[in-house]
C-alpha cells in the first residue's frame, strides 16, 4: 500500500491511492467525490463573485455620481451588511453538520420549512438572475470591443443578447463537466484578475500621455481628489439609486456556502473563507475608488486640441490641469471621464487589454459561480419535498451528485433575463432578492440565539444576536429604500410560498428554533396563567377523556374533539400502551397519556392529578358508556359508577355510534356534515351550564354550524338570561305511561332481585321516570343529530347494576349519538357572573 500524499486546505482533496491489485478498490477511488478546502472552495470563490462586472463597468460612474466620500460610504454599508450576514452564516454553519444546499439549508434547518422553503425558491431564482447579470456585463464589453473593430452583427442591444446566450451556453457546458473542471476554471480566472489589478495599479503611477490626458486621466492630483470628493448627482440620480446599482457586487458572499456539500469541512471553511473574502474585496474596492477618484476627472472630450494654450478663464473646466473641457461639459457631449466612459479602468492601466481580460475573468467567474450555486440550492430544496411538482429536479448524477436537471432549469432562467439586455434593470431586481435572503439569514441567527435552545451551540463565538437583528432590520429597510415596488413583490412571493407550506405542513422535523420559541412561549404563558384567577367568562371545558385505546372509541374521541379543538384542552387517558399515531392520522388535537392503575377510578384520579400544567389541567372528565355492563363483574360496575360519583368536576358519557369497518380509521357521525339537523338538549337540572355550553361549542364547528340547538326544560326559569342562540321548547310534561314490565329497561333477573330487596317503591318510581323520559326523547328527537341529557346523580343506596340500567334506558331506541352530561354546579355560563 502506498502512503497517501498530504494536501493543503487549498488543494482539491481525493482519497489515498490504494495499490492492492483489487479492481474494486480502484473503482471506489475513481468514484471518490471532489472536496475543496477553505481557500479554493470558499475564499477564492467568494472573491471572484464579489469582483464582478460592477467593479469594472459601473464603479467609475458611481464615483462620478456619489463622489469618493459617499462611494466609500456605499462600499462600507455593503460591507457592513455582508459582514454581519457572514457572522450569522458562520454561527449557523458551526452549530451542526452542514450538507449541500448552502443558505437554504441553513435557514430551513434554523427557522423550519415555513421560512426555509420560500427563501430556497427566491434564493435559487436570485442566483440565476445574478448569472444573467454577469453574463450581460461580459457581453457588453465584448460588443463594445467588436464595435471598436467595426464588427456589428445586428445592433448593439441584440448583439449583447446574442453574445450573452452563447456565453452562458459555454458556461453551462463547463458546469456539466463537473465541479473539478469548474474549480480549475475559477483558479484560472483568479490569476487573470490578480494580473489585471496589478496592471491597473501600475497604470496609475505611470505619467499619462497627452492622449490619456485628453481622456481625463492625469495621474495622482490633489485637485482631482478634492473635486471628486463630493457628489455630483445627474439625471435625477440619488444615493440609494447608486447604492442599488453597486450592491449586487457584494452578493457573492454566499458562493462558498452554496457549495457546502462539496467542502471538506464546511464548519471551518465557511466562516474562515467568507470573512477573509469580504475583508480583501472591501479593501480592493476602497483602494480602487480612492486611486481612480484621484487620477481621473468627471468630464473630458478626448480631443487633443482641447489642450490649454492661452490664459485661464473663469469657469474653465480642467484649466488648472492644462486642458479646457468647458465646451463639451456645457453641451453635455463629453465622451470620456468618470461620468461618461465605462472603460476608464482600461484606459488608466498600463496595458489596456489586460483590464479587458480582467473584465472577462470577473464577469465569467461570477456568472459561472452563480450558475453552479443556483442548481445546488434548488436541488436541496427539491429533495426536501416541501413543494409539489419540483421533485424532478432533485436527481443527481456522477460522483459529486451533480444536479444536471437543475442546471438546465437555471440556464433557461438566465437566458430569459439575458434577453432583457439591460444591466441596470437586472441589478435592481437582484438587490432585493439577495437582501431578503440576508435578512432571513440574520434573523435565523437572532431567533436561534434568543430562544435559548440547548441545541444552539455554535463553535464560532464572534457573533452577537443583536448585530444579527441589526443585519436583518437594515436589510429590510434597504430593500424598500432601493426599490420599494420590487420589495413588495419579493415579500408577496415570500408570503404566498409561506402560506402554502404553513397550510400543507410537510412532515419534516429539523429541530428548528421556531420549535424552541414555541416551547418558550408555551412555558412562559403557562407560568403567567397560573397566577390568574378563574372567571366564568373564561371557562373552557378542559377534558380528560378516558378513551382506553383511542382507536377503539372513535366516536368518543371525535365528539370531544368537536368542541375542544382550537378552544380548550383535551387529554386522552389510557392504561394500555398504544401508538399515538392513530390520533395524528385522524387530525385530533389532543395529548395522549397512558397510565398503569389497579382500577378505573384510581387511574382516573391519578390522571386528573398528574395531567396538565398549571391552569392547563383537566376540569372535565369524559368517559365512554360501559356498554358491556351486563357481562361485567359487580366490582367493575361499582368502580365505573364511583368514578362518575366521586372524581369529576363535570362528567360527560357518550354512546359510541360509529360506522364499523375493517379500516383503522373508522368514520363517525362527528366527522360528517350534519346539515340542518337539530341538537336536542334535555336540561333536567341546573348543573352550572355545562349542559348548554357543550352544544353551543359544537355549533361553532363547520360541520355543525347549520344545526339548531333545541332545549327541553322542566322550568323556564332555567333558561332566563342564557346568552346562547337556542330554541326553547315547552316544559316537559310526563304523560301517564303504564310500565308494563321491567323488560323495557332491559334489566336482568339479578337486577330485579336487587330491586325487590331494597326500597322497591322508590326505585320503581325512579325506574318509571327514566322510562317515561326515554319515551319523550324518542318522540321528540327521532331525527336529531345529537341528544344531550342531564346525567342522573348516582345515589349511595342505589344498586350499581340498577343505575347502569337507568342510564341504558334513557338512551334506548335512539338513532343518533347520545350524551349523558352533568356539571358539578360550577358556573360556566356568563349569565351566572355579576
Amino acid at each position: 500500500m502506498e502512503v497517501p500524499h498530504t494536501t493543503t486546505d487549498s488543494e482539491v482533496s481525493s482519497l489515498p491511492v490504494i495499490d492492492s491489485g483489487n479492481e474494486e478498490s480502484k473503482s471506489l477511488q475513481e468514484k471518490a467525490p471532489v472536496r475543496f478546502g477553505w481557500v479554493t472552495g470558499v475564499m477564492i470563490r467568494c472573491m471572484l463573485n464579489i469582483w464582478g462586472v460592477i467593479l469594472f463597468l459601473r464603479l467609475s460612474w458611481i464615483i462620478s455620481e456619489a463622489g469618493i466620500m459617499l462611494t466609500s460610504v456605499i462600499i462600507l454599508m455593503s460591507a457592513t451588511v455582508t459582514s454581519v450576514t457572514a457572522l450569522s452564516i458562520s454561527a449557523i454553519a458551526t452549530n451542526g453538520r452542514v450538507i449541500s444546499g448552502g443558505a437554504y439549508f441553513m435557514i430551513s434547518r434554523s427557522l423550519g420549512p415555513e421560512i426555509g422553503g420560500p427563501i430556497g425558491v427566491v434564493f435559487s431564482f436570485a442566483n440565476a438572475l445574478a448569472c444573467a447579470l454577469n453574463t450581460v456585463g461580459f457581453a457588453e464589453v465584448v460588443v463594445k470591443l467588436m464595435m471598436e473593430f467595426g464588427i456589428v452583427m445586428v445592433d448593439e442591444i441584440n448583439d449583447i443578447r446574442i453574445v450573452g446566450v452563447i456565453t452562458v451556453t459555454i458556461l453551462l457546458l463547463i458546469s456539466l463537466a463537473g465541479m473539478e473542471w469548474e474549480s480549475k476554471t475559477q483558479i484560472l480566472f483568479f490569476i487573470v484578475l490578480m494580473v489585471s489589478f496589478s496592471n491597473y495599479l501600475v497604470g496609475t503611477i505611470i505619467p499619462p500621455s497627452p492622449e490619456k490626458q485628453a481622456q481625463g486621466i492625469f495621474g495622482y492630483h490633489s485637485e482631482i481628489f478634492l473635486a471628486n470628493l463630493k457628489p455630483d448627482w445627474r439625471l435625477g440620480n440619488n444615493f440609494f439609486q447608486t447604492f442599488a446599482i453597486f450592491f449586487p457586487s457584494a452578493i457573492g458572499i454566499l458562493s462558498g456556502a452554496n457549495i457546502s456539500g462539496d467542502l471538506k469541512d464546511p464548519a471551518t471553511a465557511i466562516p474562515k473563507g467568507t470573512l477573509m473574502a469580504i475583508f480583501w474585496t472591501t479593501v480592493s474596492y476602497l483602494g480602487i475608488s480612492f486611486t481612480l477618484g484621484s487620477c481621473v476627472i468627471r468630464d473630458a472630450s478626448g480631443n487633443i486640441s482641447d489642450a490649454l494654450t492661452g490664459n485661464i478663464t473663469d469657469g474653465c473646466v480642467g484649466c488648472n490641469l492644462g486642458w479646457n473641457f468647458t465646451e463639451c461639459t456645457l453641451s453635455k457631449s463629453c465622451q470620456y471621464g468618470l461620468a461618461n466612459d465605462s472603460k476608464v479602468l482600461g484606459q488608466i492601466s498600463g496595458f489596456y487589454y489586460l483590464i479587458t481580460a480582467g473584465v472577462f475573468a470577473a464577469s465569467l467567474s461570477s456568472a459561472l459561480g452563480f450558475l453552479v450555486s443556483a442548481p445546488k440550492v434548488f436541488q436541496c430544496l427539491c429533495r426536501d419535498k416541501i413543494y409539489p411538482y419540483i421533485g424532478f429536479f432533485a436527481k443527481g448524477y456522477g460522483k459529486n451528485d451533480e444536479p444536471l436537471r437543475a442546471y438546465i432549469l437555471c440556464y433557461v432562467i438566465a437566458v430569459a433575463f439575458i434577453l432583457i439586455g439591460k444591466l441596470d434593470t437586472i441589478a435592481g431586481l437582484i438587490s432585493n432578492f439577495f437582501l431578503c435572503s440576508y435578512s432571513l439569514i440574520n434573523f435565523s441567527c437572532f431567533h436561534a440565539s434568543i430562544t435559548n435552545s440547548p441545541g444552539w451551540r455554535p463553535s464560532f463565538h464572534y457573533y452577537s444576536k443583536w448585530t444579527a437583528l441589526f443585519g436583518a432590520v437594515i436589510s429590510v429597510v434597504l430593500m424598500f429604500l432601493l426599490t420599494w415596488w420590487a420589495a413588495l413583490i419579493t415579500f408577496s412571493i415570500i408570503f404566498f410560498l409561506f402560506g402554502y407550506v404553513n397550510y400543507t405542513k410537510p412532515k419534516v422535523n429539523w429541530g428548528s428554533s421556531v420549535q424552541a420559541g414555541t416551547y418558550n412561549m408555551a412555558l412562559s404563558y403557562s407560568v403567567s396563567l397560573s397566577g390568574v384567577e378563574d372567571h366564568v367568562k373564561n371557562f373552557r371545558p378542559q377534558c380528560l377523556v378516558l378513551t382506553g385505546p383511542p382507536n377503539q372509541r372513535p366516536a368518543l374521541v371525535d365528539f370531544v374533539a368537536s368542541f375542544t379543538k382550537h378552544i380548550s384542552l383535551m387529554i386522552c387517558g389510557d392504561i394500555i400502551m398504544v401508538s399515538h399515531s392513530w390520533m395524528n392520522k385522524r387530525k385530533v388535537r389532543s395529548f395522549y397519556t397512558p397510565l398503569s392503575a389497579d382500577g378505573l377510578r384510581a387511574g382516573a384520579r391519578n390522571l386528573l392529578q398528574a395531567s396538565g400544567l398549571g391552569k392547563l389541567k383537566p376540569n372535565t372528565l369524559v368517559l365512554g358508556f360501559k356498554s358491556n355492563w351486563r357481562e361485567s363483574s359487580p366490582e367493575s360496575i361499582e368502580d365505573y359508577i364511583n368514578t362518575i360519583y366521586t372524581l369529576p368536576p363535570s362528567v360527560v358519557t357518550v354512546e359510541d355510534i360509529s360506522d364499523k369497518g375493517d379500516s383503522d380509521q373508522i368514520k363517525t357521525v362527528f366527522q360528517s356534515d350534519q346539515g340542518k339537523k337539530t341538537i336536542d338538549v334535555y336540561w333536567i337540572a341546573d348543573d352550572g351550564g355545562l349542559t348548554l355550553l357543550v352544544p353551543y361549542l359544537l355549533t361553532r364547528r363547520k360541520l355543525w354550524r347549520s344545526s339548531k340547538v333545541r332545549v327541553f326544560i322542566v322550568s323556564l326559569a332555567l333558561y332566563s338570561g342564557v346568552c346562547v342562540r337556542l330554541c326553547v321548547c315547552t316544559p316537559m310534561s310526563c304523560c301517564p305511561f303504564m310500565l308494563s314490565s321491567l323488560s323495557n329497561a332491559r334489566m336482568s333477573p339479578l337486577i330485579c332481585m336487587f330491586i325487590l330487596s331494597s326500597h322497591i317503591s322508590f326505585l320503581l318510581s325512579q325506574t318509571e321516570r327514566k322510562v317515561r323520559l326515554n319515551e319523550i326523547i324518542r318522540r321528540n328527537s327521532q331525527h336529531a343529530a345529537l341528544v344531550l341529557v342531564s346525567l342522573p346523580v348516582p345515589q349511595s343506596d342505589c344498586p350499581s347494576a340498577l343505575y347502569m340500567a337507568w342510564l341504558d334506558t334513557l338512551t334506548c331506541g335512539l338513532h343518533c349519538p347520545a350524551v349523558l352530561i352533568r356539571g358539578n354546579q360550577q358556573n360556566v355560563l356568563t349569565f351566572y357572573c355579576q
